[in-house]
């Protein structure tokens, strides 16, 4: 199942906490075009390094169908990101 949502949580050094919610097939869909590039660019890498492409096309959409349930957290000093992919 593709990813649905991708929240970010912001909590800046002087203690405010900014939460920001992304959907992804919107995002997706107005960047269908650079999609469509960047696969044609990948099948055209694969088959120039002899991977087979669609292993490698197949490979790629595991990565993003894992991608539900991935938390991200980089703390640095009083600074955090929490990012949190549903």
């Amino acid at each position: 199942m593709m990813p649905q949502l991708l929240t970010v949580r912001v909590k800046r050094p002087d203690g405010r906490r900014i939460r920001v919610w992304v959907p992804i097939l919107p995002v997706v869909l107005v960047l269908s075009p650079v999609v469509v590039l960047t696969v044609l660019g990948a099948a055209v890498a694969c088959l120039v390094y002899r991977v087979s492409v669609v292993r490698a096309l197949g490979t790629g959409w595991r990565i993003v169908s894992a991608l539900p349930g991935t938390r991200v957290d980089v703390e640095q000093g009083r600074t955090a990101v929490l990012v949190t992919i549903r």
